[in-house]
């Protein structure tokens, strides 16, 4: 038996046939869209689908997923390290001031000269030192501690009683001994020149002291016998 179908009855059909094609495509078109808004695959109430081993399964589509507890078992959310501390650095009024550096010593040349009395160092006719004479030269070198000597020349002289001759040898004897004593107290011999002069270089005048040789006449030379010792150097000033 054929059922017949009236014009109202066909029109509604067209309809509802219509209607779920709309609803078929719009629903298919926004699976699709929702596939390739998501990196991950998901189920239709919206889930994210878990492979047997607990992963998420990525979609190709989407932007890279990013880690997350809910995909990936080994995550470990990340923790800022902490804000470095920043040191204060105090006013420059707060600074402690540096300490005011020591003037530095000036260095000048000197040049000093002694005239040691023989007959302090000596005595009469002799060429070795009289206790006095030891006292006289360790005062002169407790002088050089100041000064740093280049050069110390000790000239001897001799009066005139005896031959030249003799007077010559007995200064430098004289001053042989002086260098020997300065250099035993820790003067560098090698800054250290001798010279005698013999009787060459008198004090007195040719009318002075005349007659025999007497202790008058011995006490009246006593000028002509003495050691000249001048120390060329430098000396520090502070």
């Amino acid at each position: 038996m054929t059922k017949s179908f009236n014009k109202k009855q066909i029109e509604l059909a067209v309809a509802c046939a219509l209607a779920l094609g709309v609803l078929s495509g719009t629903a298919h078109a926004q699976t699709t869209l929702d596939a390739k808004d998501r990196a991950y695959l998901g189920d239709s109430r919206g889930g994210v689908i878990m492979s047997g081993t607990g992963l998420c399964w990525h979609t190709s589509f989407g932007p890279p997923p990013a880690p997350g507890p809910e995909c990936d078992p080994n995550y470990v959310a990340y923790v800022a390290p902490p804000a470095e501390k920043k040191v204060a650095i105090p006013p420059p009024e707060q600074v402690a001031a540096l300490p005011t550096p020591k003037p530095m010593p000036v260095v000048m040349p000197v040049a000093e000269k002694l005239t040691l009395d023989a007959d302090t160092l000596f005595d009469f006719d002799k060429a070795t030192l009289r206790p006095a004479g030891r006292d006289t030269l360790d005062a002169f070198v407790s002088k050089l501690k100041d000064i740093s000597p280049e050069t110390i020349m000790a000239i001897g002289h001799a009066d005139r009683i005896g031959n030249e001759r003799y007077n010559q040898r007995l200064s430098e004897q004289r001053v042989a001994t002086v260098k020997d004593y300065m250099v035993s107290k820790g003067v560098d011999a090698n800054r250290v020149y001798t010279e005698g002069k013999g009787e060459t270089q008198p004090v007195t005048k040719a009318g002075d002291c005349t007659g025999p040789t007497s202790a008058k006449v011995i006490a009246c030379l006593q000028p002509d016998r003495h050691v000249d010792i001048e120390v060329i150097g430098t000396k520090i000033v502070r």
